[in-house]
């Protein structure tokens, strides 16, 4: 048995008796560095304060009442927030008998869940086996967390012999550290050998994820049948193939399968929202109705409340023509999610659509203005909603307003969108004349910013240079100048301030994405010599 004194843990459970039980099992191993949370929200709120090794966590959260989250909401949450990273362990203790319950549990992927009751022997072995784990893999963990990505690739590529029994975990996180940057064909590789071996649903779901990415929708379909012949209880593969069925323009069929997904594992919110989605698009309006429901309900006691999924309901409710149940969704709306910086556009724009529905015209128009005032103060609007907005505001006549989201849209780093997205907004709604006009703004922009990042590169101000152009290059990502232009910038950047991971990687995918459109260039080779040259220099590994 490992030394555990080091750990530190946090249990999260609401019996007192229970955590005083799990304290004292934690104790026989020499664990004294232990909090404790009474909810999710107050786990929530003491990992964001603090970084703990292992998470010990009750699945009924609630005692038994549907008041607050369970441990699979709180498990959800904190991944998809990252609050938690490959670092923290995560064990559901779970009495729940209720099958869905557990599969919902199970496909969040805790590190183990453990059945109650169970003794202090068991407890500790299944820590022992996640610290065992996670030690074999700190030293790529470290690099990762330093950004160093393809050096952490072959951290794991060489880890695996040393592991043996670890080599299909190692291989597998190698497979996915290719799949994020972009390298589909070594990811997909690695998931082929992998099952050359032996069937294993998680090496399927990449290789399909990976068919999925390049495109190849009907393999990654036949990939997921295939998987879900043989472990129907997958869950994850049913996500996927909802997508999948989607990109092949095959609604219904999505629908069918993420009501499938629910049946099995109901408790899944970022699956109800997508059913929710996919039912309203396909005009079944009950199931969506139903599913949006589910997702306000769920996600009450979230301490990361989505106020868009407020206005998915009223928009549902507002199809199905019922007034009343809209107007007490909206406030709701107001009423329990006051503070919340995206409150304000959610409101309008679900008051927008009410009153489009009573035909009070005026009323919408205005109520889509406050709208468009409170997008600039929003923080993390969905594309979706705001792609809706504009819509909304074109057949309002609301022109400036739907020009006004559409270049904020642009200017949000964290997804906005390109010039050819932008200006397709419009042409797809017949506005030529507005398309025309956006980008004609858009241009002016990337015309100043090129400018701005000459002036910076005389002066020799790489770094102001290389922002710059990232910003041009957000919004024309086809734009060969741009894009020679900002991977010189990064290139000049590097050789001379010094080597920088991120900014080394990122270069390296420009010119990956650079040499499947224009490889052919003679420029382009002068690129990629001059990036191995700085390479080189600073004794940088060029394989993976």
């Amino acid at each position: 048995m490992q030394d555990f004194a080091e750990l530190s843990v946090l249990l999260v459970d609401p019996n007192q008796s229970m955590r005083t039980s799990l304290r004292n099992m934690l104790n026989q191993a020499g664990i004294v560095r232990i909090d404790d949370a009474v909810s999710s929200g107050t786990a929530i709120r003491q990992i964001a304060k603090k970084t703990y090794d292992l998470v010990l966590c009750e699945y009924d959260l609630s005692g038994g009442s549907d008041n607050g989250q369970d441990g699979q909401q709180l498990l959800e949450d904190l991944r998809n927030h990252a609050l938690i990273g490959r670092w923290t362990i995560f064990i559901m203790l779970t009495s729940e008998g209720v099958y869905g319950k557990v599969v919902s549990a199970a496909e969040l992927l805790p590190n183990d869940y453990i059945l109650k009751p169970f003794t202090v022997e068991v407890l500790l072995q299944r820590i022992n086996r996640a610290v065992g784990k996670r030690s074999a893999f700190l030293p790529v963990y470290q690099l990762l967390d330093q950004q160093l990505v393809r050096d952490a690739i072959a951290e794991a590529g060489a880890a695996e012999a040393n592991h043996p029994r670890l080599s299909t975990d190692f291989a597998r996180l190698r497979a996915e550290l290719h799949f994020g940057l972009g390298e589909m064909a070594e990811a997909e590789l690695i998931y082929h050998t992998i099952l050359a071996g032996r069937p294993i649903g998680w090496a399927h779901l990449g290789l399909a994820r990976c068919q999925f990415a390049l495109q190849r929708f009907e393999e990654a379909q036949a990939t997921l049948d295939k998987l879900l012949a043989q472990n129907p209880k997958y869950m994850a593969a049913y996500d996927l193939l909802a997508r999948t069925h989607e990109a092949l323009g095959q609604a219904n069929q999505a629908k069918k399968v993420l009501e499938d997904a629910v049946a099995i594992s109901p408790h899944m919110v970022s699956r109800l929202r997508h059913l929710g989605a996919v039912a309203y698009e396909t005009g079944d309006i009950g199931v969506a109705e139903k599913a949006f429901k589910q997702v306000v309900a769920k996600a009450k006691y979230s301490e990361f409340r989505d106020p868009e999924d407020h206005v998915n309901l009223v928009k549902t409710l507002v199809k199905k023509g019922d007034a009343n149940q809209a107007s007490s969704v909206i406030r709701d709306l107001e009423r329990s999610l006051r503070g919340n910086s995206n409150t304000e556009v959610c409101r309008a724009i679900s008051a927008a659509l009410l009153m489009d529905m009573s035909g009070q015209v005026n009323q919408a128009a205005k109520e889509l203005g406050n709208a468009v005032a409170a997008v600039t103060q929003a923080k993390g609007l969905s594309n979706q909603l705001r792609l809706g907005l504009v819509d909304s505001c074109l057949k309002h006549r609301l022109d400036k307003d739907a020009a006004d989201v559409v270049i904020d849209m642009m200017n949000d780093d964290s997804g906005g969108l390109s010039m050819e997205e932008a200006v397709g907004v419009f042409e797809k709604a017949g506005r030529h004349d507005i398309a025309r006009e956006v980008g004609e703004q858009i241009n002016q922009h990337v015309d100043e910013l090129l400018e701005s990042a000459a002036s910076a590169l005389a002066e020799g101000d790489h770094r102001a240079a290389v922002a710059a152009l990232s910003i041009a290059l957000r919004k024309k990502p086809s734009n060969l100048p741009v894009l020679y232009a900002t991977i010189g910038a990064m290139l000049r950047q590097l050789d001379e301030l010094g080597w920088e991971a991120p900014l080394g990687e990122q270069a390296g995918m420009l010119l990956d994405r650079l040499r499947r459109i224009d490889g052919a260039n003679p420029e382009f080779d002068k690129l990629e010599q001059q990036f191995a040259g700085t390479q080189r220099k600073f004794g940088i590994s060029t394989t993976a």
